[in-house]
């Protein structure tokens, strides 16, 4: 019997070890996706809990500082509020920061393309959220500094948070100003602008583009370095603000630097009798000035067709404006200009020319115009082209006479 079950005893050994390697793989297989499961509820433990964290957690500082920042954060105000002792951060950026922000600096990094296209944006709601004024959009072309700065200075004072000044000067162009000065950071991003050609038009473009950034500018004055105010501002405001009308200068001519500019090239869009002419120096509402930016049917036609002699900067807004917006326009320009000397150029006045007689008959000079369906003598509110040499007696004259401030 001893002998049997000792016999026995390998036999059964063999057995035992054959059903453990039988099983063998079915209990790693159960061990992997026990570990499998245990990894997967803890993950997901580890998940809900920082989700659940408030943002000013420790644990949600460290996980933020280690992200890497894909832009720069806008600038925002910050408050504190204390609730059982405990100090909170309140982000905020609403309206009235991005207002403030946009009476700082007029600079930015968006290109052309960008730029053009969150001008042409028209909010569907007209009724602003909260108060404020409508402001004019005073915009200086310029080679290079605002020549008769100090005479502007003096029309601007006293008047802040009813205007909006850009300039648009050669990219290459460097000046230091005082932070006191209304021109300080109003420069915008610019490009080379060479005369009678469309860069003239582009820079007209840019500069409205940059103003129709802020909403609250209702209009749009485009001036030269060499341009001088013929009234005090609180006139110049409500006369343009009042207005039911565009200024943008239009007519008809059958000269040579008229219709001999046209092309038959840019029919069918543009025939000849719908050529126009008139000064590039025009005052517009926010509706026209939209209208501009995101013109891209008429303007692509000017860039291909209107090259010296065709001057597009006489050309592209007369007859856009006649064409699409004659209804609105009142075909005149406010800003004045001699051209009885004839030339490629109108007449520049220096220190000499500056009198108050002269000064007189360019605010009312026995002309006489219509104004929304009255007749006036205020047919103009600025004028040019006045040389640096003519600004002692500008600052004279002017504040006296135009009543500034």
């Amino acid at each position: 019997m001893k002998t049997h079950q000792q016999e026995a005893s390998p036999a059964s050994s063999v057995s035992y070890l054959k059903l453990r390697l039988s099983f063998s793989p079915q209990l790693h297989l159960v061990n992997f996706f026990s570990h499998l499961l245990l990894f997967g509820s803890g993950l997901l433990i580890g998940i809900t809990l920082a989700l659940c964290l408030p943002y000013s957690s420790p644990l949600s500082f460290q996980i933020q500082q280690q992200l890497p920042s894909t832009s720069p954060s806008p600038p925002r105000s910050v408050s504190v509020n204390q609730t059982n002792g405990m100090a909170t951060l309140v982000n905020r950026h609403g309206l009235r920061d991005l207002l403030r922000a946009d009476d700082q600096k007029a600079m930015h990094d968006m290109n052309e393309q960008e730029l053009l296209w969150r001008a042409s944006l028209v909010p569907k709601i007209k009724e602003v959220p909260f108060k404020h004024k409508p402001r004019v959009a005073f915009m200086f072309l310029t080679k290079g500094p605002v020549l008769l700065a100090p005479l502007w200075e003096r029309f601007f004072k006293g008047n802040k948070g009813l205007y909006s000044i850009y300039v648009h000067s050669h990219p290459c162009f460097n000046e230091t100003l005082p932070q006191s000065s209304v021109f300080y950071g109003r420069r915008i991003p610019s490009k080379e602008v060479k005369w009678g050609e469309l860069s003239m038009i582009e820079a007209e473009r840019r500069l409205l583009a940059n103003a129709l950034l802020d909403f609250r500018n209702q209009r749009f004055v485009l001036l030269s370095e060499s341009c001088i105010p013929l009234f005090n501002f609180s006139t110049i405001y409500n006369y343009l603000l009042k207005s039911t009308k565009n200024f943008v200068e239009a007519y008809d001519s059958p000269s040579a630097v008229g219709r001999g500019r046209y092309t038959p090239r840019m029919r069918p869009l543009v025939k000849l009798s719908q050529w126009r002419k008139g000064s590039q120096w025009f005052q517009i509402d926010r509706a026209l000035a939209v209208s501009i930016v995101s013109d891209r049917q008429y303007f692509p036609v000017f860039k291909k067709y209107c090259r010296p002699p065709c001057y597009s900067d006489e050309h592209y807004l007369p007859t856009l404006v006649s064409i699409k917006f004659w209804r609105r326009n009142s075909n005149r320009t406010l800003t004045w200009v001699d051209w009885s000397k004839g030339g490629a150029h109108p007449s520049k006045f220096i220190r000499t020319d500056v009198t108050v007689e002269f000064l007189k008959r360019l605010r009312h000079g026995g002309r006489t115009c219509e104004y929304n369906g009255h007749t006036t003598n205020a047919c103009h509110l600025f004028a040019r082209k006045f040389t640096p040499h003519a600004l002692s007696r500008l600052l004279r004259f002017a504040p006296k006479l135009m009543h500034f401030n």
